[in-house]
């Protein structure tokens, strides 16, 4: 009989999209973060997708020193795989996105494909009360924004950090990324396994319909034949649905509250752990085996734990 297939599944606990007024739950702190993302481990995450906060105000931040107290903790209580983000939020500059990761050497690192529209107004219609005035204007000057991710960005990101031994998780928010991603793997900057994430949901990117996620499928399936792995990223209460129909074409999966602040209609979700958990089910009932972290490094060439710089 057929050994049953692995799924990873990547959680990302907190984020720069959603912010502290918009649910009691998102993890603010060093020590929120990181205990949200030891939960999540814990739960069945082979690999965990990581922001930081200042706790101050859950403002996002990329000055590594906020991310270095939840680092030490996850490392000493999981061996999980750590993807530090070069997302960073949209509002900021390239050379901060890359601080964490070029500081830290992580096994991975998430690399956006392609500059876009990045629409977070619509949320002002969703929630009106903020704590911080930072909140509101961050919504709100989404209507004028263009996240900049050029040629000149991504091959300065993938240079510096395969210099590191880091390897990316290629976020996708629409079909022409995928079409930039092939144009470095044409160039040799890119090689396999690709680990190709495919977001939906985000204004300016691919829409939540099946349909699109089809599409993204055959066409990564085109431009890389079998020498990527596919994963799944549906924001808002697209994450379990588009998750389930991914993994049942052959993806893995993302969850987590950046991505997500729902379990259900009107029903927050209490923490990344439990989102984890919905998906473990929902993959285990369709006879898939939940990754290892130390499997998860395997599907991926990772150059494993003990060698980042924290």
């Amino acid at each position: 009989m057929a050994s049953a297939r692995k799924v990873i599944i990547t959680c990302a606990p907190t984020g720069a999209i959603h912010t502290p007024s918009m649910s009691p739950y998102l993890p603010c702190t060093a020590d929120e973060i990181a205990t949200a993302a030891i939960d999540a481990a814990n739960a069945g995450a082979a690999i965990l997708h990581l922001h930081a906060r200042d706790p101050k105000d859950g403002k996002p931040t990329q000055d590594p020193a906020f991310f270095l107290p939840f680092l030490k903790q996850i490392k000493a209580a999981t061996n999980a795989v750590i993807n530090l983000t070069t997302g960073g939020s949209p509002h900021m500059t390239v050379e901060e996105r890359m601080r964490p990761a070029m500081t830290f050497m992580p096994e991975v690192a998430s690399l956006n494909m392609g500059s876009m529209n990045f629409g977070l107004f619509p949320m002002l219609g969703r929630f009106k009360e903020f704590k911080h005035e930072w909140e509101r204007q961050h919504l709100e000057n989404s209507r004028d924004l263009v996240f900049k991710n050029t040629y000149k960005d991504i091959e300065t990101i993938l240079r510096k950090g395969t210099e590191n031994g880091t390897r990316f998780e290629f976020e996708c928010y629409d079909v022409s990324h995928l079409y930039n991603l092939a144009h470095f793997a044409e160039r040799g900057l890119v090689t396999g396994p690709i680990f190709v994430q495919t977001v939906y949901g985000i204004l300016g990117g691919i829409g939540p319909h099946p349909e699109d996620l089809m599409h993204m499928r055959r066409t990564a399936d085109r431009l890389f034949g079998d020498s990527y792995q596919w994963s799944i990223l549906g924001a808002g209460r697209n994450q379990i649905p588009l998750a389930t129909i991914g993994a049942a074409m052959g993806s893995h999966v993302r969850v987590g509250l950046e991505d997500s602040l729902w379990m259900g209609p009107g029903q927050l979700a209490v923490s990344s752990a439990e989102q984890v958990s919905r998906i473990r089910t929902i993959l285990e009932a369709l006879n898939f085996e939940v990754a290892t972290p130390d499997e998860a490094r395997n599907i991926l060439a990772l150059k494993g734990g003990n060698n980042v710089a924290f």
